[in-house]
């Protein structure tokens, strides 16, 4: 009977001290950790993204700086053409296509490259594929009728592929979300639009 209660003794005084312990979130007096205190147990932070507006790399901002003028020259030759009389209707169609696709997507990576705190221009020299010389394009602002529209159509079958070269590139090679995907939406354009030039070329 004795041992009976000894043990009930033993067993009330543990439940006082376990219970004293839940009670304490903090430090007990020796500084061990005793339960879980919130003012120590913070969140982790967020990982800092690597720029103000959101992760990139140097591959997306060589992209967009590089597709930039391309798509601008792209621009110049589609303008060159509306001014043109004469035309078939077909090609006049594609310039205006061509026009209304490039000169959103330039508005865009403009503003990828200011919210990137990137430069407008990339360093040094750095050749694009598929852009025309001042010669080509004097040629094809000289050219009338049925020469210009094959002279176009050879031409920017050519930008494209350059366009479509820089952008598999970004795709495999970026890290920004939204200009992986204006990548990815170039390639699948801008090879669709091949496929239409080469049966407009196939019917001169």
């Amino acid at each position: 009977m004795k041992r009976f209660t000894a043990i009930s003794t033993t067993a009330v005084a543990a439940a006082l001290f376990l219970a004293g312990c839940g009670s304490d979130t903090g430090s007990n007096t020796t500084g061990e950790f005793t339960g879980m205190d919130h003012s120590t147990m913070s969140h982790s932070p967020a990982p800092a993204s690597s720029d103000a507006g959101g992760t990139h790399n140097s591959a997306d901002a060589m992209f967009a700086q590089m597709m930039i003028p391309h798509h601008e020259q792209a621009v110049q030759m589609s303008d060159i053409m509306l001014a043109k009389e004469g035309l078939d209707p077909q090609i006049t169609q594609l310039a205006e296509e061509i026009k209304a696709a490039q000169g959103p997507e330039i508005e865009k990576m403009t503003a990828w490259l200011q919210t990137w705190d990137e430069p407008m221009e990339m360093s040094g020299d750095h050749a694009m594929e598929g852009m025309l010389s001042p010669d080509d394009l004097a040629e094809l602002e000289a050219a009338q009728g049925a020469e210009a529209s094959r002279l176009f159509l050879t031409q920017m079958i050519e930008h494209h592929e350059g366009a479509i070269a820089m952008a598999e590139e970004e795709a495999a090679n970026g890290q920004d979300p939204d200009a992986v995907a204006l990548a990815e939406t170039i390639v699948a354009d801008q090879k669709a639009e091949i496929e239409k030039m080469n049966n407009l070329l196939a019917a001169l």
